[in-house]
């Protein structure tokens, strides 16, 4: 019988589970849900509901993994009792369903990488049209399956060389690089009128319930508890682990990562595009794609007077969003 594989060490563990939790949805949709719901008024129920919200689910999922040593359906099982183990099927139901989907836009990660690099997106005449292009074509059906086999290979390998490998490059990456996006973004003109709007509160929008449900359905998509993924993950944890400080760093992790994302994006925007930046971010198209495959590949083409900078920070920033969304995806294929 294969011994059980464990992760290596705390932070080996910390970063793997917080590549489950920072995916494209710290990049894209937490950009688009700022702006929709008053700026920094949404940051504060943001930030309570994090408290109490997704850090107690993550302990609570780091527990049953911990302890039962099995996916969902058998760590409910083993916790409950035989007659709800359903209820973890279900979890791993919905989270196998929102992999169909999720592996499709890895793919649209993957697509966009390789145009950066290659520099067909940037001397693109017209994104629209390069989008729907791509779109309407076979690619995001190839790309799809790259993605998964590339997941699936990972997952091949195991927890050690596999998993925690893998996370320790996507992970480290994206944070080296969204530093790096962060320092440049900031430094733009006009980009402190992004800060403020990104920053500053309106009490207005805290009265307005809604504000604070799509902070709790924020909180809930982008760090990935109560979906199984940390469960199972947590099946691979050490015993002399701390659990409630693991899921803190995990939950604070990953949303200082939208922070910094959000700082860029708002920075870049309004220093580039003025006064049409708040329709820019807010109305970004179904599924984010406005934003992140039409607008964002122009302003970075206008970023600076430089092309083969501005090259640069368009290929680091697709790079960011690749590694964040093949994070997730090892995740959600290991479940």
């Amino acid at each position: 019988m294969k011994q059980q594989e464990f992760f290596t060490s705390r932070w080996s563990f910390v970063i793997s589970t917080l590549g489950i939790a920072v995916g494209t949805g710290n990049i894209w949709r937490f950009s688009r849900i700022v702006a929709q719901n008053g700026g920094g008024s949404f940051l504060i129920p943001w930030v309570i509901f994090l408290l109490i919200w997704s850090v107690p689910l993550i302990i609570a999922e780091f527990a049953l993994g911990k302890m039962s040593r099995k996916g969902p359906l058998g760590a409910i099982a083993h916790t409950a009792g035989n007659k709800f183990g359903w209820m973890g099927g279900y979890i791993a139901f919905v989270s196998t369903a929102i992999m169909f989907y999720y592996s499709i836009v890895t793919g649209w990660c993957i697509y966009y990488l390789i145009s950066a690099v290659s520099g067909n997106l940037f001397t693109a005449p017209d994104h629209l049209q390069l989008w729907e292009s791509f779109s309407n074509s076979y690619w995001p059906v190839f790309f799809h399956f790259i993605a998964i086999l590339f997941s699936a290979f990972i997952i091949y390998r195991g927890v050690v060389n596999g998993i925690e490998k893998a996370n320790k490059v996507l992970v480290s990456s994206l944070l080296i690089i969204l530093i790096i996006l962060l320092f440049r973004a900031v430094t733009l003109p006009n980009a402190s009128e992004g800060l403020k709007y990104f920053f500053t509160p309106q009490i207005d929008y805290l009265l307005d319930y809604k504000v604070w449900l799509s902070a709790l359905t924020q909180n809930a998509w982008d760090t990935g508890a109560g979906w199984g993924l940390i469960l199972t993950y947590a099946v691979y944890m050490r015993r002399n682990e701390d659990i409630p400080l693991n899921a803190s760093l995990i939950g604070f992790g990953n949303n200082s990562i939208s922070l910094i994302a959000g700082i860029i994006i708002f920075s870049t925007v309004f220093a580039l595009s003025g006064s049409e930046a708040m329709d820019v971010i807010s109305q970004s198209g179904p599924a984010n794609t406005g934003l992140t495959f039409i607008y964002l590949p122009l302003l970075f083409s206008k970023m600076s007077s430089s092309p083969a900078i501005n090259y640069i920070f368009g290929v680091m920033f697709f790079l960011a969003l690749t590694s964040a969304a093949i994070s997730s995806l090892i995740s959600l294929v290991e479940l």
